[in-house]
């Protein structure tokens, strides 16, 4: 997260890059980083097609504004030289997939219950209170009254200690082959190759979920606020507003791997075209630009 696009592309070329502790970044085809900062370039979207997969848009009461916001986006895009393609939709498979199986859930809970040990607290420095897998953590979770259990549960956690299998079973890889074509082929990278896409388009609020089951790179950029007169939601806890005046949602712009230097292009050409940012003021506002520290 960042204030603005151009600040997150010099985080992104600050921390990108292959690392021998995290064998995912193998996969990096670069030998030299794309240069992210050079890509926040007003002109980046011209020529360039953007789909809009409707139906991954499943519209809940309140989300009048988001959508509302959303139309206008696109028209904000296609004068900036982009042609919209809509309605570039994902397989209905792929759709039922994706609102209505728990494979994502039990992907997640096998890696988890798998890789917490091996790949974080098998490589601590220090353990003083002794967790060795997710049961220790589990346990000191439950014990520890700063953890404040039962209020905040441990739902994933219990999800992932009652599965009979790991990320090595068999079941996990069917599992994950399952989300691989639902994002991969009948989603996202088919519906960039079948309609000769840049990049797909939607309000965030339907966005991460979908891209985050094959690893594919999202980057947002405010599309709008609630108004005034919207009604307060809080969270279950009711600790945090979710829904209410001035409550910022966004727009995403979804690629393939590793095009994250083209949709920086993207999200900031649109970015500094609208300014959405400025139309409600922070209540706090920083006073240490990335210029202050970046190169000392």
């Amino acid at each position: 997260m960042a204030r603005t696009v151009k600040d997150a592309a010099y985080v992104l070329q600050a921390i990108a890059g292959k690392d021998i502790n995290d064998n995912y970044t193998s996969a990096i085809p670069f030998n030299v980083l794309p240069d992210y900062v050079a890509a926040c370039n007003l002109s980046s979207l011209k020529g360039k097609r953007l789909g809009v997969p409707r139906n991954l848009i499943t519209s809940a009461e309140g989300d009048g504004p988001i959508l509302s916001a959303f139309e206008t986006a696109l028209g904000v895009i296609k004068s900036a030289g982009a042609t919209i393609v809509d309605n570039t939709n994902i397989t209905e498979y792929a759709l039922d997939q994706y609102l209505n199986s728990n494979s994502s859930l039990l992907v997640l809970a096998a890696d988890f219950v798998s890789d917490l040990p091996k790949n974080y607290l098998s490589k601590l420095t220090s353990n003083p209170r002794k967790v060795y897998n997710l049961a220790d953590v589990n346990n000191f979770t439950h014990q520890f009254p700063a953890e404040d259990y039962p209020d905040r549960d441990t739902a994933i956690f219990d999800i992932s200690l009652a599965l009979d299998f790991n990320n090595t079973s068999p079941e996990f890889w069917d599992l994950y082959q399952t989300n691989l074509a639902i994002a991969g082929p009948q989603g996202i990278l088919g519906l960039l190759a079948n309609f000769s896409l840049d990049a797909l388009l939607l309000p965030t609020a339907y966005s991460p979920g979908l891209p985050a089951l094959a690893g594919l790179p999202v980057v947002t950029v405010p599309l709008g606020f609630f108004p005034y007169n919207t009604t307060v939601v809080k969270n279950q806890r009711k600790t945090l507003v979710e829904v209410g005046p001035d409550v910022p949602f966004g727009l995403s712009f979804l690629g393939q791997a590793w095009s994250e230097a083209s949709l920086i292009g993207y999200a900031y050409a649109y970015e500094q075209r609208t300014k959405t940012r400025n139309r409600v003021l922070p209540y706090t506002v920083p006073n240490t630009e990335l210029s202050h520290v970046v190169g000392v």
